[in-house]
């Protein structure tokens, strides 16, 4: 090699090593020692619902994993449509998760006529955490005046008062505001709808008597129902709830045959998060279904814990999606 090439190829090497750290992806930067600082997880409804509930129940269980904090970030408003787009368009480094709904990757795209993002281009599924059923809740005192007791009661009531129920929701396009406009198509009734920014806050307007009913996940309702403050009336899945054995599905309970609208919830990275890093946060939550203590926790809550390959979680939302998009039409539901 002559003298002059020598030098250029020097100098060429002492550029590249030269170079600052931000010129290199961040996906290569975020492989290097994955988790090396806090990881936030996005719940995209307000706190005290079971989006919430279930995001923080599995932070610690990652946190021991990866000897990292994962950090719960609320950041609820348009049925859940403004946490998801902060994911959407946040850093796909590993370090920006979303625990995404049935509503946020599943209803959404068929009920609201613009979406700020999309919910198979934008996102790599991660793993599915838990599926639970939605459960019909009334305030009691409200039920004892309406001589409500059961979903027959009320659908009797509700024709014979069209518009005079208000029914709470924790947003636009969530499984429990379908799983009311659904209850509404399949038994010819018209309840005011409601929407709030999650389900806490829905709960507490629905335990102080400003609303009358709510579909509910069940188990952000469960401690209220047993502590006896709220009415349960039915669960909206297709079976019995573990938790709740004694109390009949919708379908069993009034002539509203083959009704089913339960909820599920995921983890989520954004689009282009490196394979290595969703692999290990899916197995990494696999393990923590399989600790008996961990398992059964979810469990007494109502839900069914997940676990799934990234693989089998793509091919079940995009059954949910087809199904949910039918329930929209049928529903006639829609978000302006």
């Amino acid at each position: 090699m002559s003298t002059l090439l020598r030098r250029r190829h020097l100098l060429a090497s002492a550029g590249t090593l030269a170079l600052p750290i931000g010129f290199f992806p961040a996906t290569l930067l975020a492989q290097a020692g994955w988790p090396n600082k806090p990881v936030r997880i996005v719940v995209p409804f307000a706190p005290a619902g079971t989006t919430d509930i279930l995001a923080r129940a599995l932070a610690p269980e990652l946190g021991k994993a990866f000897g990292q904090t994962f950090i719960i970030d609320n950041k609820p408003g348009a049925g859940g449509n403004l946490g998801a787009d902060a994911i959407a368009k946040s850093a796909p480094d590993g370090y920006n998760l979303l625990m995404g709904t049935v509503g946020t990757h599943a209803i959404n795209a068929a009920l609201y006529p613009k979406m700020a993002f999309d919910p198979v281009r934008d996102f790599t599924p991660i793993v599915l955490v838990a599926g639970v059923p939605n459960v019909l809740v009334m305030n009691p005192a409200k039920a004892q005046a309406y001589g409500i007791n059961n979903v027959a009661d009320l659908i009797r009531y509700a024709k014979a008062n069209p518009g005079k129920l208000n029914m709470a929701s924790s947003g636009n396009g969530t499984s429990i505001h379908l799983s009311g406009e659904l209850f509404k198509a399949m038994t010819g009734t018209f309840m005011l709808h409601f929407p709030y920014r999650g389900s806490g806050p829905a709960l507490l307007d629905l335990m102080g008597g400003t609303m009358d009913l709510m579909f509910d996940n069940l188990p952000s309702a469960l401690p209220q129902i047993k502590g006896g403050k709220l009415k349960a009336l039915a669960v909206t899945s297709a079976q019995r709830s573990a938790a709740l054995p004694e109390l009949p599905t919708i379908a069993e309970a009034g002539p509203v045959k083959g009704f089913d609208a339960s909820s599920w919830f995921g983890l989520f990275a954004p689009a282009g998060t490196p394979a290595e890093i969703v692999n290990r946060i899916q197995q990494e939550t696999a393990k923590a279904f399989q600790a008996p203590a961990f398992k059964e926790r979810l469990l007494a809550q109502g839900a069914i814990p997940g676990g799934q390959p990234s693989a089998e979680f793509v091919k079940f939302i995009a059954a949910e999606t087809k199904k949910w998009a039918q329930v929209v039409k049928v529903s006639g539901a829609k978000v302006d």
